[in-house]
Formats: structure tokens, C-alpha cells, sequence
């Protein structure tokens, strides 16, 4: 501070300090999500040859490569590993692995950026979820965002169904899709315990090493060969993500949530761009048509669970 005192040069670094942070957050932030769309489209581009199971295994595995670094790098590996909740981590990263197979299984069915909007439900179905399993109150906030989240989720399946050229994999898609949201639901729901007595390092962890498990399980239900491309698609996957993943933990460092929250929704753009240019696949009326309801959704259960930890 030049070897100055003086209260306003004090106040002037500060509030310099906290703009640059809240920068670099924003950044992070926008990173993580263009990094997640990477990696979405590396899956959706082996989808078709590569089975779901291994696709979940190389995700995995590749991703442990930048976590564990990560955390090394911070002095947390491996003594932030330790746990006093083993079966918490159990029921958490269950979930989570099982989220990621529908994921992955939803993208290979659908557009990559339909596929992506319905993980935009995953904040409405966490807020029901919190009613239900943690007996949180039931406010305006939630209703307007299920309502708005169902409204999507009816605009954008309700033409096909209603006259009833809707092939099976779509179907499915949906389905998988909507399966997704619930049980990442039921994941942050975990995760929000375990966060109050366990390290984060520890919670990111224990999911990544119980995604590898469930994708070795399917060996026996046949994995392939990749070519060489195939194969470098499914390490960039897994690298995309585990980086993702950590730019996405700096950013929420570096600046508050709320405003991150718009920069999120941004993130909506880079599969929108890869649909259009990469697999050449044009963007439905009906996706147009839900994709506001949606993000209002999500936007409306996010504000929620704002305003709760405000007035908490």
C-alpha cells in the first residue's frame, strides 16, 4: 500500500483486491462451464461406439489425474482424505455415479444441448428434495420453480408425444435425462450433509473412485477397443472434467454464488454452438420454446435457496 495508512488508501486497496477477485471468479467460472461442455462433447462424440460404462470409467479415472494434484497441491492428499462418515460417502457417491450413467446414457440419445438443459431441473428437484427429505419449509420460491421446470419439461417432450413420433431412443433420452436430475438431486442433498463434518477433497474423492468402480461393474457387458481417436476423446473427457470440476471449486473462492449464478446459466451457449457446428444438429422450436421456462426454473430455486442462507 506504498507505506500508507491513510483510511481511504486502505478502503481503495480493498475494494481493488475484491474487484480482481470477484474477476477471477467470473472467469473460473465461465471456464468450468466451457470445460464441462468439452467434455460433454468428447462424450457425446464416442457415444455412439463407446458403451456408457466405459465411458463412465475413463471420465473417472482421467478426471482423479488434475483432483488429486489438486488437492496435493493445497497439502489435502492425503490427510483431507480422512472420514468419519464412510457410509455417508457410500450413499453420496452412489448416487452420484448413478446420476452420471444417466447423464452420459442421456447425451448419447439426445441433443447434446437438450440433453444439457435438463440438467438445468437438477436446483428445482434439490429444493424438493430438501422439503421432503430435510423438512424444509415449502415456499412460493419452490413452487414457481418446479412449475416452471415441469412447464419446460412439457414443452419440450409434449409435441413429439402428443403425436406420437417419438422414436424410442428420445424417449429414453428424456427419461434418462429427467432420472439425472433426481438423483443429483438426492447427491447435493448429501453432499450438503457431509459438507458440515467432511472435507470437500474427500467428498470429490470418494465419488470419483465410486464412478470408476461402476464403470468397471459393466465390464462384463462388454467394452471395445477405441480407435486412436476414440481413445484420446475419452482421456480429454475425463481431464475436461477434472479440471472443470476444479475451476469451478476456485471461482466459488474467489466470489460470492449469487454472482456467479448468471454466468451459469451462460454455460447453456457452448453446447447450443457445439449442436450447430460440431454435429451439424439444428436447434428444435420446442427446445427454443423451453429453454427460458427452464433456466427460470432453476434461476427461481436458486434465488430460494439464497434468500435462505441470507436470512439464516
Amino acid at each position: 500500500m506504498g507505506g500508507s495508512n491513510h483510511p481511504s488508501t486502505v478502503q481503495g486497496t480493498l475494494v481493488k483486491t475484491i474487484s480482481e477477485n470477484q474477476t477471477l471468479g467470473i472467469g473460473l467460472r465461465v471456464l468450468s462451464g466451457f470445460l464441462f461442455a468439452a467434455m460433454s462433447i468428447c462424450i457425446k462424440a464416442t457415444s455412439g461406439e463407446v458403451p456408457v460404462g466405459q465411458i463412465v470409467f475413463f471420465r473417472s479415472a482421467f478426471a482423479l489425474i488434475p483432483l488429486v494434484i489438486f488437492l496435493w497441491w493445497r497439502n489435502e492428499f492425503p490427510r483431507g482424505l480422512a472420514t468419519r462418515r464412510p457410509f455417508g460417502h457410500l450413499l453420496r457417491s452412489s448416487l452420484g455415479a448413478a446420476a452420471m450413467f444417466a447423464s452420459f446414457a442421456s447425451i448419447a440419445r439426445l441433443p447434446l444441448a437438450e440433453a444439457t438443459l435438463l440438467t438445468y431441473l437438477s436446483p428445482t428437484f434439490t429444493s424438493v428434495a430438501g422439503v421432503v427429505l430435510l423438512s424444509e419449509r415449502l415456499t412460493k420460491w419452490r413452487v414457481g420453480g418446479v412449475l416452471f421446470g415441469l412447464a419446460g419439461v412439457v414443452t419440450l417432450v409434449w409435441p413429439e408425444i402428443g403425436h406420437g413420433v417419438m422414436d424410442d431412443a428420445r424417449m429414453w433420452g428424456y427419461i434418462l435425462g429427467l432420472l439425472m436430475g433426481v438423483l443429483t438431486s438426492f447427491a447435493l442433498i448429501m453432499v450438503r450433509s457431509l459438507s458440515r463434518t467432511e472435507h470437500p477433497g474427500a467428498i470429490a474423492f470418494y465419488f470419483v473412485i465410486a464412478s470408476m468402480i461402476g464403470g468397471l461393474f459393466t465390464v462384463p457387458f462388454g467394452w471395445v477397443m477405441p480407435d486412436p481417436i476414440g481413445f484420446s476423446l475419452l482421456i480429454l473427457a475425463g481431464l475436461f472434467g477434472g479440471f472443470a470440476h476444479i475451476a469451478m471449486t476456485m471461482a466459488f473462492r474467489h466470489a460470492e454464488a449469487s454472482l456467479l449464478a448468471p454466468f451459469e446459466y451462460l454455460a447453456i451457449l457452448w453446447p447450443v454452438l457445439a449442436d450447430l457446428l460440431i454435429f451439424k444438429s439444428p436447434l428444435s422450436s420446442t427446445f427454443i420454446t423451453a429453454l427460458p421456462l427452464i433456466l427460470a426454473g432453476a434461476a427461481l430455486a436458486a434465488l430460494e435457496g439464497r434468500r435462505r442462507r441470507t436470512q439464516s
